[in-house]
């Protein structure tokens, strides 16, 4: 005889508060029921271990089955069961959570369950739950209960004749248009039990036949009971973590090198990152790291629980001491997740710096492909940059590469400026910063490669933590004025001329930028006019271009240094016929082709010349060619 009864909750329906608060994405009702299911197939296998049950256990697998036309989902398991007592307890009485009574008596096992609520989130889906389940205690009367949907629900005796527990779920409408098909199901399946420790089987498998997919009798089983992570590094072989990888990541292109992660105190830990290549900002990705608790899928938003550079990385880890389904200042504020990240930080650490002190060559071949990682890393956690300062590399425009202590060796003697500091020359663009590489080099100075997107805040971290140190990128002045080696006596000009010289350049020069025009002594061999941009204004731009809180200069309107060369020829011609006109400075410089040529130049060689003043350049310099040719 069945008896009626209300469950007891302390709201007046909680099934509401279930539907809208207990999880936020209602698919997770599937996981939560075969996590339920699993987590009573290991309880048998514990209470069988102990000499507790003597009986036959059977075949232990957890079968999902749907049926599409009946719009219902049955999760069955032959694990320990319940009596009419427990279903009471720990069903009716939902404060009560058997998981974590039985973790407590079993405490040094494999236990899944941690989730008092989990059963209730079958009413996210569906209209009428019921649940068959009979007890492994000998002598037990097996129990069916069954509920609608609120609080009041009805239990008895019922016909169940082998050990474990069926839950069946009738879908309603809704829930049966979104969970109600086979592909949906095992679509779900694949992503949150395709690496829990019992076997789950959905349907059977299927062979190719007669030129068509037949079922077989055999059982699809959907998961890997013993996946990599699980087993010791000693066991394993390269191969077989490509492998893991392509099943986990089948369209990805391979990953650099892998970290094996095994700790049991003071937390338990396991899991296997992978070093994805990273060649473009564009390019990252994150959620890519796949959480586990007890291999059950829990999410691959891993923000609160690894350092935020690290969710650049790919791979799973497995813990049940990270607290699940809880804030994120309640992450950010747990011990257990703290260590976890410092622990995840070193032994990061400590791979890269193994490859750096034992495969050089191998080191630097994957370096394009880990700057970003690295560089990020060393931004945003000050542990990890302590590390890497001992493995990073610099690059040069050669392509040779440098750990940060034998660079600064092999450049002091030559550049090291008055001040004793040593200036890194660097360059972002090899082929528009050209012209500048060559001039550094030609002075015997090496120029580094610093391309990478978070350059502009990684030469400030490295000026900081170098002492001594000053980084100047190759087109912000004169190789000169990069490197003074002593005090420079800038040449002496008339205060009039300065101004009419400020003026003549400001008149045809383009006025979507801001300019501060001087006159300085390059030397014969060099550009009559030089353009080149302020270190710290253009450095601090890019860097509010990234998000750096540098917005102030970011809306400031570029700036360009116009450096008239007082010692080439053509400019010791202009710079006489400016005084022949300094009456006339403005209607001197408009109708002057040299002025404007040797400025073209200057601007062509910065990528600075385009529409109309372009197309008047080539226009004069077509002419200019004209009339020399034809005047011979």
């Amino acid at each position: 005889m069945a008896n009626k009864g209300q469950i007891g909750v302390t709201t007046e329906n909680i099934f509401p508060v279930i539907k809208r608060f207990l999880y936020s994405d209602h698919e997770i009702f599937l996981r939560e029921l075969v996590a339920n299911a699993v987590d009573a197939t290991q309880k048998m296998k514990v209470l069988a271990s102990n000499g507790e049950f003597t009986g036959e256990l059977g075949d232990l697998k957890v079968r999902v089955e749907l049926d599409e036309k009946e719009k219902t989902l049955k999760i069955i398991d032959n694990g320990i069961g319940m009596t009419a007592e427990e279903v009471d307890k720990y069903i009716n009485q939902i404060a009560f959570s058997s998981a974590g009574e039985f973790l407590e008596k079993y405490k040094d096992q494999n236990i899944i369950g941690h989730f008092g609520l989990g059963f209730y989130s079958a009413f996210m889906v569906a209209r009428k739950v019921t649940i068959e389940s009979l007890s492994w205690k000998e002598g037990s009367q097996a129990v069916i209960w069954s509920c609608e949907g609120d609080p009041e629900f009805e239990m008895g005796p019922c016909e169940k004749k082998d050990r474990g527990t069926i839950v069946t779920l009738f879908l309603d409408d809704d829930s049966a248009k979104d969970y109600g098909t086979s592909g949906k199901i095992g679509q779900l399946l694949g992503k949150y039990c395709k690496f829990m420790p019992v076997p789950v089987v959905f349907g059977k498998e299927k062979e190719w036949k007669d030129d068509k997919y037949v079922e077989t009798d055999k059982d699809h089983v959907i998961n890997s009971v013993e996946p990599l992570w699980t087993r010791k590094p000693s066991e394993l072989k390269d191969e077989d973590y490509m492998k893991f990888y392509k099943d986990i990541y089948p369209m990805k292109e391979e990953p650099l090198f892998h970290i094996h992660l095994n700790v049991d105190y003071p937390f338990n830990l396991t899991g296997i990152l992978y070093f994805p290549k990273i060649k473009e900002r564009m390019a990252i990705e994150r959620n890519n790291i796949q959480l586990y608790c007890n291999q059950m899928f829990v999410t691959d938003h891993v923000e609160n629980i690894v350092p935020d550079f690290l969710t650049l990385l790919h791979g799973v880890i497995d813990s049940p001491d990270i607290p699940l389904n809880v804030s994120r200042s309640y992450l950010q504020a747990d011990e257990n997740v703290k260590k976890i990240s410092t622990y995840i930080t070193r032994k990061v650490a400590d791979r890269l710096e193994e490859i750096f002190k034992n495969d050089r060559a191998a080191w630097e071949g994957k370096w394009d492909n880990l700057k970003l990682f690295i560089e990020y890393g060393m931004l945003s956690d000050e542990k990890f940059r302590k590390r890497a300062m001992k493995f990073a590399l610099l690059k040069n425009t050669d392509g040779k590469f440098f750990a940060l202590e034998d660079y600064r060796k092999a450049i002091s003697g030559d550049q090291t400026d008055k001040d004793k500091k040593v200036v890194y020359l660097y360059a972002t663009d090899t082929e528009a910063q050209y012209p500048f590489i060559e001039a550094a080099k030609n002075k015997g100075y090496d120029v580094l490669l610093m391309d990478c997107e978070l350059d502009s805040h990684f030469v400030n971290l490295l000026e900081r933590e170098i002492p001594d140190s000053r980084f100047a990128r190759v087109d912000s002045d004169s190789v000169d004025n990069l490197i003074p080696k002593e005090e420079k006596v800038k040449p002496e000009m008339a205060e009039e001329d300065k101004k009419n010289l400020e003026t003549m350049f400001k008149t045809v020069l383009p006025k979507e930028y801001e300019y501060f025009i001087e006159a300085d002594n390059l030397g014969e061999s060099e550009a009559p006019v030089l353009v080149t941009r302020n270190e710290f204004m253009r450095r601090y731009r890019e860097m509010s271009a990234l998000g750096g809180g540098m917005n102030f200069y970011g809306e400031m309107p570029e700036s360009f240094n116009i450096t008239a060369n007082l010692q080439n020829p053509l400019m010791v011609k202009l710079i006489g016929d400016m005084k022949e006109n300094s009456d006339k400075v403005e209607e001197f410089a408009s109708g002057s082709d040299l002025l404007k040529q040797l400025t073209d130049l200057a601007l062509l060689s910065n990528g600075l010349l385009k529409g109309k003043p372009l197309s008047d350049f080539i226009a004069r310099t077509g002419k200019t060619l004209t009339d020399y040719y034809t005047s011979k």
